[in-house]
């Protein structure tokens, strides 16, 4: 512990254990075990509460610099329901690193203090898949997992709203949303079943057809002014359905490997698909032909586990990510890689693309547990990554610029700073 930290127990109890515990920048910057061997109070007091956050994550930040242990006690305050004392935390100074540039905005998380319950996600298993959408007026967070449910919660307060979608038959791998005749439509893919919702209802509206196995992932776009999706369960084909009808419209063939992730984009007024298969290959077709375009690009080493699109400096762009730990660039006009993000360690398992400030940003999250921010163009990390006690599997990003993370069980919203960059290299 460096001889400038803070130590001075709070005005209120100069000598005890619950100065300490109330004094957040000596909690941030002093040795764990020291902090670890301070008893805290029966009541339920600020001591209390913080004594509970601070042992909720501590598996992950006991052994990590203060900047890190500052992110998860932030977080970890917001999973208790306190997002003031998240903020506070957040504020806190640490030696040569600046102030957060993301603040969590809600998160949830599992119980872990008989004093006081952490904010539920209602999720028992996995979150793997999240999306943003609107019902009724209101801004929510759709959220899939490995338990075979579907939930929905308020992206402002973090409240769930209204119950589950329960009523699937396995394991939901991939979940997104389109309007539907004016009605916004979830859609859910996972163990034999891609199925269609009615969001406001909650209420089935239908099973789309073909599908026999597993799938790991889910698109939708608009193709001849119809809204629709596109699913795939084998490696011979990605079948495309129409939401209204129900229907079955196309297929995209060409492919020899399993489709691990999709994207749509409108390139040349067209809508085209993007995928990344187990083999690592990115292919392209066009939605209105159902042609593949080009040929496939030669992609990662081992499993593509995720892909975005973008248009960068008026070219239409893919950004893939995978079991390489890699995150790659590619121009899909020339058909070639042109530039790679590396920092992970471990899978990539999550990739999205955003405006942030006017300009082009890549969030990415991994098996490690962070989530990092990215400047394609240069090829370099913005700022520090953010660390979650539990792997991140699933992201977006809200047109307003907050971010949704899934990780472990659990879901959180953060919004960015005005200032990235001040959080360092």
């Amino acid at each position: 512990m460096s001889g400038d930290v803070h130590m001075t127990a709070s005005a209120s109890d100069p000598s005890g254990a619950e100065g300490w515990w109330t004094d957040l920048r000596w909690l941030v910057n002093a040795d764990p075990e020291r902090v670890l061997g301070l008893p805290a109070s029966d009541a339920a007091s600020d001591a209390r509460l913080m004594a509970a956050v601070y042992r909720a994550s501590v598996d992950v930040h006991r052994d990590a610099p203060p900047w890190v242990r500052r992110q998860l006690l932030a977080l970890d305050a917001a999973r208790y329901g306190d997002r003031e004392l998240s903020a506070r935390i957040a504020a806190v100074s640490v030696e040569d690193v600046g102030a957060e540039p993301w603040q969590v905005l809600w998160s949830t998380g599992a119980q872990s203090d008989p004093y006081f319950r952490m904010n539920p996600s209602g999720h028992t298993g996995g979150v793997g898949a999240v999306v943003t959408s609107v019902s009724d007026g209101r801004h929510v967070v759709v959220t899939g997992s490995k338990d075979r449910t579907v939930r929905v919660r308020d992206l402002e307060t973090g409240q769930p709203v209204g119950g589950p979608l329960n009523d699937l038959d396995g394991r939901v791998w991939a979940v997104a949303t389109e309007v539907v005749d004016g009605r916004p439509c979830v859609v859910t893919a996972g163990d034999w079943a891609v199925l269609a919702w009615d969001l406001a209802t909650r209420q089935r509206t239908g099973e789309l057809p073909g599908i026999n196995g597993e799938v790991w992932c889910l698109g939708t776009a608009v193709v001849r002014g119809r809204p629709c999706a596109l699913a795939s369960d084998d490696d011979v084909s990605v079948r495309v359905w129409d939401l209204a009808s129900g229907e079955q419209v196309g297929e995209l063939t060409g492919h020899d490997d399993f489709l691990m992730a999709v994207d749509t984009l409108v390139i040349d007024d067209r809508p085209r698909a993007v995928g990344c298969t187990s083999g690592g290959k990115v292919w392209q077709w066009d939605l209105t032909t159902g042609q593949p375009v080009g040929e496939p690009l030669p992609g990662h080493d081992g499993e593509a586990w995720a892909v975005a699109t973008a248009v960068v400096g008026g070219r239409a762009h893919a950004i893939t990510a995978g079991h390489d730990a890699t995150v790659r660039v590619w121009d899909l006009a020339v058909g070639r890689e042109v530039g790679r993000l590396v920092g992970h360690e471990g899978t990539v398992s999550a990739v999205v693309t955003a405006v942030i400030g006017g300009e082009l940003r890549v969030v990415t999250g991994g098996s490690d547990g962070t989530v990092c921010l990215w400047e394609p163009a240069a090829g370099r990390q913005i700022g520090r990554e953010l660390v979650f006690p539990a792997p991140v599997h699933a992201l977006t990003v809200t047109p307003e610029g907050s971010l949704v993370v899934g990780f472990g069980v659990d879901v959180a919203v953060l919004s960015l700073r005005s200032d990235p960059d001040s959080a360092g290299p």
